[in-house]
Formats: structure tokens, C-alpha cells, sequence
């Protein structure tokens, strides 16, 4: 949230206002900022006089929303085809790049805001810096770093006789003394959140599966006091059920996936209302495009498997009360950055969230998550002008946000990012 604002005057005006309040949409609508916050958003008139040299955006015929929040987001991820390609495919140097190329390219998807769901060594805490001094462009963005897995886990692939290890990636643990070690690893590396991966995935059906526990809950219970007591929050890769309950009882801040939840996780949950991000366009993905690039027919079971129970539970949270943000995994071979939006789309189309529901979830839930609330995800007086201006009912189709020349402006903190009027005119 260090990142610098614009000065001066900025007006949209004759947009459809979707403000993420839960209000219906505003028509004619006009936005002001004032050095990029928000100073009036309504139908009626702006209670202040408008210097006339303020930049203005005529938006009839567009929409006019927040900006959206992925919140499970892996910038060092670049078309992952297998396990091994998350830590040993690339050099460092030039995952940092990569990086930061998925930065911007997720800033002109609409994205003005991210929550790091994990990075190859603490790459997205210093991505996060030059976003902020604006060395890069990319979303606004919370840091997670290496994540933690017991030993023998998901995320522990190099065999022992390489001798490489995980340390890049991911710190494996054995017990809550190492729980805690990994966690003070983190808090020197100055990251925000701590992923950790409570359960398996189908990706691993040998091992670890997406029943699978991949962490006990005394490492998990180590870890959360750990990382309250510097002030960090804590998450997990959660699918099978026990492992989600885990999650809950030891104090996590959020939940990513909560695949298989029953009636007492949901009660868990929804008792300190722990968030959960089901990141299930993945599974889709998977399923789908997975064959292409060498996945099992056993594994493309498992996702399916994932998916049918991640659609139902993530529905069954919504309708219940609990807060459910959208995002996730994007970087993979079959599921590339920059289809982040489909995420929203899928939402709506086959998992049963209405379009506003999808909207807020991707808008004013992900801020939520990131505590960010105050600041951002919503179109409201006070607030950071983080917006954006879609040529088109999105409330209508939701698939708009999926082509980003549908942008005419994507604009954070005030300053024009990405979209039509952004570019600059050709010769």
C-alpha cells in the first residue's frame, strides 16, 4: 500500500456504476478523484467545483468497478508443465524476470491488486518493492515467500540422491521445532503471509493425494504462533477434509481451496469467518488442456474429482455466509497467466454464483483477505482509485473482463495503467 498516488483531477463520467457494496449499479454515474483517491462516486452531481484542466474519461456505454484482486497469485510461476519446473527449470535470475513480466501482465488484465499465494525464494517480496518504487508495474502486492511442507509431502519431489533439496522453494519440516524455524526464515525475509501445504493434490496420486495430510497439526498450530507473533498471517493448500479442520483449529487466516469441506468444517469456518480462495478454474484447466502436455488419465481423474467437490463446497460456503475470494495457480502450462478472468466467468457459468457475487468475490472479498479493505475494493469516497473502465455490461457477461481490449482504462492509485486510453497513439 506504499506505492505513490497521482496528482491532480480525474473524472469519469456517464459509466455504469458497480461499486462492490452490494448496491445495484449505478447508470450515469460519475467518478472523481482527487491526487488518486476517490472523492465522489453517484448519480448526483459532485458537491465540489472541478478545475477545468481535469483529466476526464467519457465512459458511456462502459462499466466502472473496482479493480479486481487475484488472491492466489504465483508470479514466479511460467508455464509449469511439471512438479520439477517450479524450482529447477530456471535460474533465479531469470525467474526474476519472468516475474515481473507476469506482474505487468496481471496489471493490464484488470488486476491492480494481488495476494502472493508462494514464490521461488522471497522473489515476490522484492517484486513487491519495485512495484512499490516503481521500478516494474504490477498489482499492488502481498508477499508470502517460500512455503513450508512436512518432509516426505506434496511439495518435497527432488529425490535425496540429487542433493539439491528445496530450500528455493519450499522449507520441509519435520516436527514444530522446525515449524517454527521455517517461520523466523520467513519473517527475515520479511514476507506477509506464510503458505504452507496442510494437504496432497491429485498432481502427486503415488504419494500425496488430494485426501492426503501433508502436515501434522501440532507443525500447523507451531507455525500460526509463530507467524502471529511477528504479525504475519498464515494459509494453506487445504483439500482434504481433516486438513482443513486442522487449519481452522490451529488458527489459520484463510484457507486456499477447502476442496472437500463437511457440515463441521463449514461451522469452523464460518465461526471466526476464515476466508477461502477454491482457485477452481485450475481444475478445469487441468481437466481439459492437462492430456495435452503429459497428464495421467489418473490424474486428470483426480482433478476431476477436485473439481466436482470444489464447486459444491465453494457454492455451500458462499450460501452459508463465508467469505470466498477468487484466484489461483495461474502459470502453468495449461493454465497460463493472463487467464486470471476466466476465473470469474467459471464462477458464474458453472458454479452458481450470480454475476455480482462473482464481481465482489474478485473485488471486495480479495481486499478483505489482504486487509486491505480500507483502501481498496470498493468504488467509495476516501478510497484508493483503483478502477477500472470496461467497455460493456459486465454484470451482464462477465466474460468481458476476460479480453483485455475490452479495457478502456485500467487505473491504480490514480495513474492510468493499461487499456485503450493508455496507450499511447500511433504514428
Amino acid at each position: 500500500m506504499q506505492m505513490q498516488t497521482a496528482p491532480g483531477w480525474l473524472v469519469i463520467e456517464n459509466g455504469t456504476l458497480f461499486d462492490s457494496t452490494s448496491a445495484a449499479p449505478t447508470q450515469r454515474a460519475t467518478v472523481v478523484v482527487r491526487d488518486g483517491r476517490i472523492v465522489h462516486a453517484g448519480a448526483k452531481a459532485p458537491p465540489m467545483e472541478i478545475p477545468p484542466d481535469a483529466c476526464r474519461i467519457e465512459a458511456a456505454g462502459c462499466t466502472v468497478m473496482p479493480g479486481l484482486v487475484e488472491a492466489h497469485f504465483h508470479p514466479t510461476y511460467f508455464n509449469v508443465a511439471a512438479l520439477e519446473d517450479l524450482d529447477i527449470k530456471y535460474p533465479v535470475e531469470y525467474v526474476t524476470l519472468l516475474a515481473a513480466s507476469n506482474a505487468r501482465l496481471a496489471l493490464e488484465c484488470g488486476y491492480t491488486s494481488a495476494r502472493s499465494g508462494g514464490s521461488l525464494f522471497n522473489i515476490d517480496v522484492w517484486l513487491k518493492k519495485g512495484i512499490n518504487e516503481g521500478v516494474c508495474q504490477g498489482p499492488r502486492l502481498a508477499a508470502s515467500g517460500r512455503e513450508i511442507c512436512g518432509a516426505g509431502g506434496l511439495m518435497d519431489w527432488n529425490p535425496d540422491f540429487r542433493k539439491i533439496g528445496m530450500e528455493g522453494l519450499v522449507l520441509l519440516v519435520n516436527g514444530p521445532d522446525e515449524a517454527r524455524a521455517a517461520v523466523r526464515k520467513l519473517v527475515k525475509d520479511g514476507v506477509e503471509w506464510v503458505k504452507t501445504y496442510p494437504t496432497g493434490d491429485a498432481a502427486a496420486p503415488d504419494t500425496n493425494d488430494h485426501h492426503t495430510l501433508c502436515m501434522t497439526a501440532e507443525e500447523m498450530a507451531a507455525v500460526v504462533r509463530a507467524a502471529h507473533n511477528h504479525g504475519l498471517k498464515v494459509t494453506g493448500h487445504c483439500r482434504a477434509t481433516e486438513g482443513i479442520k486442522n487449519a481452522v483449529r490451529a488458527g489459520y487466516d484463510a484457507v486456499e481451496h477447502g476442496t472437500f469441506l463437511d457440515d463441521e468444517a463449514i461451522e469452523l469456518m464460518l465461526a471466526r469467518r476464515v476466508p477461502m480462495v477454491p482457485a477452481l478454474y485450475f481444475e478445469k484447466a487441468s481437466i481439459e488442456r492437462g492430456p495435452e502436455f503429459g497428464m495421467s488419465q489418473r490424474v486428470v481423474d483426480g482433478h476431476q474429482e477436485t473439481l466436482d467437490a470444489g464447486k459444491a463446497s465453494a457454492l455451500r460456503y458462499l450460501r452459508a455466509g463465508g467469505p470466498v475470494a477468487l484466484g489461483g495457480d495461474y502459470g502453468f502450462a495449461w493454465n497460463p497467466h493472463g487467464d486470471y478472468a476466466k476465473e470469474i466467468t467459471f464462477f458464474v457459468r458453472e458454479v452458481g454464483f450470480t454475476p455480482a457475487e462473482a464481481l465482489i468475490a474478485a473485488t471486495r472479498t480479495g481486499a478483505e483477505i489482504l486487509g486491505w479493505q480500507q483502501e481498496i475494493g470498493t468504488v467509495q469516497p476516501g478510497k484508493l482509485a483503483d478502477l477500472l473502465v470496461v467497455r460493456g455490461d459486465v454484470l451482464a457477461d462477465v466474460s468481458l473482463l476476460e479480453n483485455r481490449a475490452n479495457f478502456e482504462a485500467v487505473i491504480q492509485g490514480g495513474f492510468l495503467r493499461a487499456g485503450r486510453l493508455a496507450r499511447p497513439a500511433k504514428v
